[in-house]
């Protein structure tokens, strides 16, 4: 079985642009991370890990030591990525190098994938709860303006799947890090709230003035289609990782 993935339809006609989120299908881990897992540190086995890697490049027709990803850690911290490779801290990747496909690994957290058509410019987002409120895609598109001259109106974006708002109940201390807009009680009326991080993502893209016809949402909730992600909330953190992946490929 092939691995599966989603392809953003916001890049297609883009000459040499590789952009996608897996499924959970098409790998070689057992349960619970059955089976395309991507995450390090989920107790899956790195032979597994590289198996579902090596296969996910042959399909896409790329080397598994291009790819350039990190530790993720819930924070702002931006690399500029001029070389494949793992790195420890960051929270997004950018790059203008052919050749480096950036890859952000989630299970309920939002992948946003930023390309700049003019410049040729690449970026690639873990924006959790704690991301999305410090400001990440902004201070990501203020890093490709400043870097790489990317004009906001030029920009396209991805925010691929994450938990939906229907099913991400979280406290009040953490809904008050975001507009009234992005979070409601819940149905129950337990003191809880449920809160939009697909929408306050879109928000901020708007508000960097990425205009609204060049931003695409997935459609799909992590939490609820159990059948094609994993969901750390869902599966009480016993779960694997999507990786989600952009990069040019060299003519």
């Amino acid at each position: 079985m092939l691995p599966e993935y989603l392809v953003p339809g916001i890049f297609s006609g883009i000459n040499n642009l590789v952009a996608l989120q897996t499924t959970r299908n098409g790998g070689a881990s057992p349960a619970p991370f059955n089976s395309l897992n991507f995450g390090k540190n989920t107790g899956d086995s790195a032979g597994n890990i590289r198996q579902n890697t090596v296969a996910l490049c042959r399909s896409l027709n790329i080397a598994p030591d291009t790819l350039a990803g990190s530790d993720q850690v819930h924070g702002t911290k931006l690399l500029h990525v001029r070389q494949p490779g793992f790195y420890s801290g960051y929270d997004a990747l950018a790059t203008a190098e052919q050749g480096i496909y950036l890859c952000i690994y989630t299970a309920d957290c939002f992948p946003v994938l930023l390309f700049d058509p003019v410049n040729r410019a690449a970026a690639a987002i873990h924006a959790g709860w704690k991301g999305t409120a410090c400001m990440i895609v902004p201070k990501t598109i203020t890093f490709m303006q400043q870097r790489f001259r990317s004009n906001p109106d030029d920009i396209l974006a991805w925010i691929g799947t994450g938990i939906s708002q229907a099913a991400y109940e979280v406290e009040f201390a953490v809904a008050d890090n975001f507009s009234p807009a992005h979070y409601k009680a819940t149905p129950s009326d337990n003191g809880k709230y449920l809160l939009d991080l697909a929408g306050a993502n879109l928000e901020q893209l708007l508000r960097s003035g990425v205009p609204e016809k060049q931003i695409e949402t997935s459609t799909f909730c992590s939490s609820r289609d159990s059948n094609l992600f994993f969901s750390y909330r869902r599966d009480a953190g016993k779960t694997g990782r999507m990786v989600s992946l952009i990069g040019l490929t060299p003519p």
